[in-house]
């Protein structure tokens, strides 16, 4: 498994290497463009997930540990969690983007029968992967529920809830922008209401702040270490990031609004960092200053962690429906809503069951990649060879423009 990581993260950075030099200045224009403003949003939204908020205070302790862990002492505990979860990484995201949203309309690749199917099963996987995250990381957060480490009947009911309300989201585009909306400034409001528990108290400041931010810049200047795995957790963050990486880029092409190539790399791997840095550098703060987080914090964070979950899941679950045709129109809506229910909730318990992994979610979606690779070289290599825009039918209009998620 970590050769076929190391072949899919190799051939990830010479492809980006090789849009920017061939593409670079191209204008990237999406189906549905919107201005530049608004995509960074976009970016922003499409970077939340629930382990943003529920992974790092679980984390850092272990980072610290270099005694168990020598493979981390060559930076700060902050500086590494940044490095699996921003950047870098997000160069993975730029480059599907890229390809979907200039690429592919020429190729149509993703429209082969046997990819889309796979591509669907990625999704699938990686969605019920997202409540299973949920589900592992509710007795940390909770222990007035349990005992802290065991995972209890009340979790397993609070995921289920977080399912059904995500199926139930998916059969209406309404639903999920309200929740994308929702999501976003419930993440600013627990990012501001943390920061003003560290950095407003008293034998704190601002300062303080400042001096735990900085401990960030630490990444920069030991980038090349998060290119390959360093052991077999970053291997499990990079595969999974993999899973991500194919969903994200045909969600966020959509929208490019007339950037040129090289803006949309910059944009992917520095907009989304920035609120990852500053949420980041609040928890690090709590955790290296032992201020504890249990009681009114950590509810704060399961809920806006649940509205992840339901923001996630609706997406990803409305997206698969759609692409295999497994809609309401087709089904009706209260088969449509058991079949899903029983479908993320079964897979859910797969992966609890480590029957399921999303290391393999990612390994397929490495296939696919480079799948589609192949198939260019064999059979479209002079129609992408003659590229020299974005598809003649996606125009920007900004008078006319709405956005669709």
């Amino acid at each position: 498994m970590t050769t076929w990581l190391t072949i899919g993260i190799l051939f990830t950075f010479a492809a980006i290497a090789f849009v920017i030099y061939r593409w670079g200045n191209v204008k990237c224009v999406g189906v549905t463009p919107v201005r530049t403003f608004t995509f960074i949003a976009i970016l922003f939204t499409s970077g939340l997930d629930v382990g943003l908020i529920m992974f790092p205070l679980t984390e850092f302790g272990g980072y610290a540990d270099i005694a168990a862990s020598p493979e981390y002492g060559f930076s700060n505990p902050l500086a590494i969690e940044f490095g699996f979860w921003a950047f870098l990484i997000w160069a993975f995201y730029f480059l599907t983007c890229f390809y979907f949203c200039v690429v592919e309309p020429r190729v149509k690749f993703f429209e082969i029968p046997l990819i889309k199917f796979i591509n669907n099963l990625v999704i699938i996987g990686t969605c019920a992967f997202t409540a299973y995250l949920l589900l592992t990381n509710l007795p940390w957060y909770l222990p007035e529920m349990g005992d802290g480490e065991t995972i209890v009947s009340s979790f397993y009911l609070i995921v289920f809830v977080a399912i059904a309300a995500a199926v139930y989201s998916s059969t209406s585009i309404r639903y999920v922008r309200i929740l994308s909306l929702a999501s976003t400034w419930l993440f600013i409001g627990l990012i501001g209401l943390m920061w003003a528990g560290a950095f407003l108290s008293d034998g704190s400041g601002i300062g303080e702040f400042v001096t735990t931010f900085a401990l960030i810049g630490d990444y920069f200047g030991n980038i090349h270490h998060f290119v390959l795995p360093m052991n077999d957790y970053h291997e499990f963050y990079l595969f999974w990031w993999f899973a991500w990486s194919i969903m994200i880029g045909q969600f966020t092409s959509r929208f490019v609004g007339g950037m040129k190539t090289y803006q949309v790399l910059i944009a992917m791997m520095v907009f989304p960092s920035l609120p990852i840095a500053v949420w980041f550098t609040v928890l690090y703060y709590y955790s290296a200053n032992e201020i504890a987080t249990t009681g009114f914090y950590n509810l704060a964070m399961v809920l806006v962690g649940l509205t992840f979950v339901i923001n996630s899941l609706d997406s990803l679950i409305r997206l698969y429906t759609d692409n295999l045709n497994l809609t309401v129109e087709r089904f009706g809506k209260t088969r449509y809503i058991i079949g899903n229910i029983v479908l993320m909730s079964g897979l859910t318990l797969l992966f609890k069951l480590d029957f399921l992994q999303i290391q393999w979610v990612g390994a397929l979606a490495i296939g696919l990649i480079l799948a589609c690779f192949g198939y260019i070289l064999a059979t479209k290599y002079k129609k992408v060879a003659a590229i020299e825009r974005s598809p003649t039918e996606n125009k920007i209009d900004f008078s006319k423009i709405e956005l669709a998620n």
